[in-house]
């Protein structure tokens, strides 16, 4: 089951597998329920009228998005590399409990296919592709989306207090472009991959797995609930083993292309 967002003249309107639910469906709502009757419930809802209108962000205005750091191993070092205090990554890649943080509330979300932003006083900033738990308010992961997890790495490495203004910009997350409803273990070995075109060459590609996280999907959805209610879901970014060159930087105009499973994601970079 495959849930995307459409803009309409109606309003925002959620669509199953490309017909349109019924006005008054809310993910918010849904990820009240337990996992078991998820399903269930989209089974039975009409949904017969095929969808049209730009793709949305597929998260409600009020639901956050939270991000983990440091899961992959190519992740570890590249924040070492940027870092004055490197040992500090080191250290969080090797013990019990994620780097956890904040990263954007739903209406701030850049939808696939709109602008995703470079901060003007940073000279160094790289795309993040992520696969993006989606969590009910059990804490049960439900599915995932594709996440681009903008990050400005010469803020972050000069001193790690700096990380909110490293991750947390207008312009700085970007989801889409639905939630593939999915089982935890179907999540383990999902293909990732990351395209860069500017000027209409390809500039970077790379490619990862799920497989390769450092931490399982579950461990960091039960860290980030462990003390934190989410009455309508949550959204969290599983980190990145995708890691352009230390000599790269984006430009305005750059296209990235991240894909997650079977889930594309492309923003334009603007300054």
């Amino acid at each position: 089951m495959h849930l995307t967002r459409h803009q309409t003249p109606s309003g925002p309107r959620w669509a199953l597998d490309g017909r349109f639910l019924p006005l008054s469906f809310s993910l918010g709502l849904l990820l009240e329920l337990p996992a078991s009757a998820i399903g269930g419930l989209l089974a039975v809802l009409p949904a017969t009228e095929p969808a049209e209108g730009a793709l949305l962000a597929p998260i409600g205005p009020m639901q956050e998005v939270w991000a983990a750091g440091v899961t992959y191993l190519r992740s570890r070092e590249a924040r070492k590399v940027e870092s004055a205090v490197a040992d500090v990554y080191q250290r969080v890649y090797d013990a019990a409990r994620p780097e956890l943080f904040f990263k954007s509330i739903g209406w701030r979300v850049v939808p696939h296919g709109q602008p995703i932003r470079i901060r003007s006083d940073s000279r160094w900033n790289v795309p993040e592709p992520e696969m993006v738990l989606v969590i009910n308010a059990n804490g049960e992961i439900v599915g995932y989306c594709a996440g681009n997890d903008m990050s400005s790495r010469d803020i972050e490495g000069e001193n790690p207090l700096y990380l909110p203004q490293a991750k947390i910009y207008n312009g700085s997350c970007a989801l889409g472009s639905g939630i593939q409803l999915s089982e935890p273990e179907q999540l383990s070995a999902l293909p990732m991959a990351m395209e860069i075109v500017r000027s209409g060459t390809p500039i970077f590609s790379g490619e990862s797995s799920t497989a390769r996280m450092h931490r399982q999907p579950a461990e960091l959805a039960a860290y980030l609930v462990k003390e934190l209610t989410c009455p309508q879901g949550v959204f969290l970014m599983t980190g990145t083993g995708i890691v352009p060159p230390d000599t790269f930087t984006l430009r305005p105009g750059d296209m990235v292309r991240v894909m997650v499973g079977e889930i594309v994601l492309e923003n334009r970079v603007e300054g």
